[in-house]
């Protein structure tokens, strides 16, 4: 599969996985009292709505701010789709699939909603960390992937990959 194919393959799957997960998650909410659910000793079930962007950063209770924060993510995520169309190799492929679909799934949620859904409560010795989603631990996931891209090509065996480039 060539390198585009499977980072727009990657993004289609990180969205779809992403909204039916998200959809669970709220049909379960609605049925329960709406108190966390442990999940693990570190980790919680706990439906959130997140009208900011990272850490509820910016948050927005107007429609222009909705409209602006939304217009923001889709300019961004055309830049890296165009950068992801050109890739030539399948670890960049797969850093930005996995940022693109992530991003599309919380400007989604944006639209569908008004907010990000947010559900996995990460805490440990009595703090909580955050809360986020399968779409904002795509695209942290996809940043590392794209820093060990770029450090791999800086590498020696990394150059010599480079030099293999078609």
């Amino acid at each position: 599969m060539r390198p585009p194919a499977l980072g727009f393959a990657i993004a289609l799957a990180v969205l779809a996985a992403d909204q039916l997960i998200k959809l669970a998650v709220l049909a379960f909410a609605r049925g329960s009292a709406g108190a966390p659910e442990p999940l693990a000793p570190f980790l919680d079930l706990a439906l959130r709505f997140n009208r900011g962007v990272s850490f509820s950063l910016f948050a927005q209770r107007s429609e222009i701010g909705e409209i602006l924060l939304i217009a923001f993510t889709l300019a961004a995520t055309a830049l890296l789709g165009l950068w992801l169309r050109r890739s030539r190799l399948a670890l960049t492929a797969a850093g930005l699939g996995a940022i693109v679909g992530g991003a599309l799934g919380n400007a989604l949620d944006r639209g569908l909603h008004g907010a990000v859904v947010d559900y996995l409560d990460l805490h440990a010795f009595g703090r909580h960390f955050f809360v986020f989603n399968l779409a904002d631990a795509a695209i942290n996931v996809g940043v590392a992937i794209l820093i060990l891209d770029l450090l791999l090509a800086r590498s020696p065996v990394g150059a010599a990959v480079d030099q293999r480039r078609p």
